[in-house]
């Protein structure tokens, strides 16, 4: 590894600025404050705005200057960007181990979405702390999660670890700006050799659930539903409002997304929503706990199924899903449109192809003068098998930092980067121990906060995790 102009950050300026304070990096002792040193991190990145427009590269910066006060040498890391756009930043960092295990890579964004002041309470670029609560734009998505594995590589290498199998860490951009330069993707197609790796740990698509104070389950993410996006429009010579035709593309396009509203995608269960479902029964009681083990099993009765489908929680777990996001028809409330058109959103569970989900929107709209388009294909993205090893440390860390929590398989909903992992053949999971109430997940939004115990704990499970997994055969 090492600095090259080719593809890196101009060197020169990379040394340059690396001498420049960046939020309290020293040299640690064997008796560093671990909880202070992680939240000084913290504070560092969520100060550093990394919205879109502004990009990660001064994040990157700043954690290569952290590496370097570490004792990471230039040698364990690289700092690039794709061509043409320098502010879009990633760091490579290696914690090299003896050769005996294949390498273990850890991904995480540092990217934010965008965030108001004057929406908010604080200054949402600010790490404010305030009765147990840590606020700021990316504490839970996911600078939070940025600073535990930071904070555990870090401790690891000033500890003097050597790992039965190197540790890869990659700081990347633009995993909120829809992948448009989504640096686990650059890196997978373009240095692939600097994250190849046996698996793939990704804290941004983990779940750490809590309710009413209890903790309830710890969720590690085998697979992701495909992003998918369609549009459909109707076009017609428009007129004078004065002269209605049936032709109004308005009452096309919206009839067949009446339609569309009323589909509902066919049951499709993978191995890991199964296995969600058993998991997740255990903390139910009841009507609801049989239905669940009803769906875990090989032969699910259709009305334990349609209850589970009442509710949007499970329901997005049993089936594809397509809504209607947007709309657009008229130009003027005195003439008859020439154009409508929607956006179709869909997230559609591994495995399906794109022509099914076509052909089911075509069937349902059921109307020759709609046209369907794709505006985003899918990023095609396998399940990755449940690992016993890997879910086998997570439930014995869990059980010893969290008594009574158990670990539940999941498929999420949305989209991460371990699509892009999935993609190009690596096993990957979601692993996160910050727990959020699950009616008070503020990611992307308003006053965005971490309890303080919770990144605290955040910070010892990662470290625990990230030594158990390096060593695990």
């Amino acid at each position: 590894m090492g600095f090259k102009r080719s593809q890196v950050l101009n060197a020169a300026t990379v040394l340059a600025l690396m001498t420049v304070s960046g939020g309290g990096a020293s040299a640690q002792s064997s008796t560093q404050d671990w909880h202070a040193f992680g939240r000084d991190v913290l504070k560092q990145l969520v100060e550093i705005n990394s919205v879109h427009a502004n990009g990660s590269t001064g994040a990157t910066l700043a954690i290569a200057e952290r590496l370097t006060a570490a004792g990471f040498s230039r040698e364990d890391f690289q700092l690039l960007s794709p061509p043409g756009h320098p502010t879009k930043g990633d760091i490579v960092v290696r914690l090299k181990g003896t050769g005996k295990l294949r390498p273990m890579l850890y991904i995480g964004h540092l990217d934010v979405v965008e965030a108001e002041k004057a929406d908010w309470t604080y200054d949402p670029f600010k790490l404010i702390e305030k009765d147990g609560w840590l606020y700021g734009r990316g504490t839970i998505d996911m600078k939070g999660q940025d600073s535990s594995t930071l904070t555990a590589l870090i401790r690891l290498k000033k500890e003097g670890y050597v790992p039965d199998r190197d540790i890869i860490v990659a700081f990347t951009a633009d995993e909120e700006a829809g992948g448009e330069q989504s640096g686990v993707d650059w890196l997978a197609k373009n240095h692939r050799d600097l994250i190849d790796a046996e698996f793939v740990i990704n804290p941004d698509s983990g779940d750490a659930a809590s309710k009413n104070g209890r903790k309830l389950y710890l969720g590690i993410q085998t697979s992701e539903k495909e992003y998918m996006t369609f549009g459909l429009e109707a076009s017609d010579k428009g007129g004078h409002s004065s002269e209605p035709t049936p032709a109004n593309p308005i009452y096309h396009v919206a009839s067949g997304l009446d339609r569309l509203s009323k589909y509902q995608f066919p049951l499709h269960l993978t191995d890991t929503s199964r296995a969600y479902f058993a998991q997740r029964a255990k903390l139910e009681t009841g009507q609801v706990r049989a239905d669940m083990l009803s769906v875990a099993g090989s032969s699910p009765d259709p009305a334990a199924v349609a209850r589970l489908s009442a509710v949007v929680e499970t329901n997005v777990m049993l089936r594809s899903t397509c809504v209607a996001t947007e709309f657009q028809g008229g130009r003027s409330e005195s003439a008859l449109p020439e154009k409508a058109a929607a956006v179709i959103q869909c997230r559609i569970i591994p495995g399906e192809s794109q022509a099914s989900v076509e052909q089911a929107i075509t069937d349902t709209v059921a109307d020759p003068a709609v046209k369907l388009t794709v505006i985003y294909p899918p990023d095609i993205s396998p399940e990755s098998a449940i690992d016993p090893r890997i879910f086998g440390e997570v439930q014995e860390l869990g059980k010893e930092m969290w008594p009574g929590v158990i670990v539940v398989p999941e498929m999420s909903p949305g989209a991460s980067d371990s699509a892009f992992t999935r993609a190009v053949g690596l096993p990957s999971y979601g692993v996160d121990g910050t727990f959020q109430d699950l009616d008070d997940n503020r990611a992307h939004g308003r006053d965005e906060r971490v309890g303080i115990e919770a990144f605290n704990q955040e910070l010892d499970f990662s470290y625990r995790l990230m030594k158990d997994l390096s060593r695990i055969p």
